[in-house]
């Protein structure tokens, strides 16, 4: 690889503040926030909305809709037959 041209790759947390799961995982992402793992080295802080512990696809809480195509919406929505 050419030099001084990659960013830096290190290891970092993510943090999903929807429910509070973090993980440990190489990245180029840098932070100015820092936190002591378990291990008792200190990485940088990335935090996050959603992860595979917050998703719903992953989660299995998916939001079906049950009422059909555009024209059964239409037809509920203006209390049509």
């Amino acid at each position: 690889m050419k030099a001084g041209i990659h960013p830096e790759y290190r290891k970092v947390v993510f943090l999903d503040t929807s429910s509070n799961f973090k993980f440990l995982t190489g990245s180029t992402q840098t932070s100015e926030e820092t936190i002591e793992w378990e291990d008792g080295n200190t990485y940088p802080l990335i935090r996050v909305e959603i992860s595979s512990a917050s998703h719903p696809f992953y989660t299995g809480k998916q939001k079906a809709d049950k009422a059909g195509g555009r024209v059964d919406r239409f037809k509920k929505k203006y209390n049509l037959s």
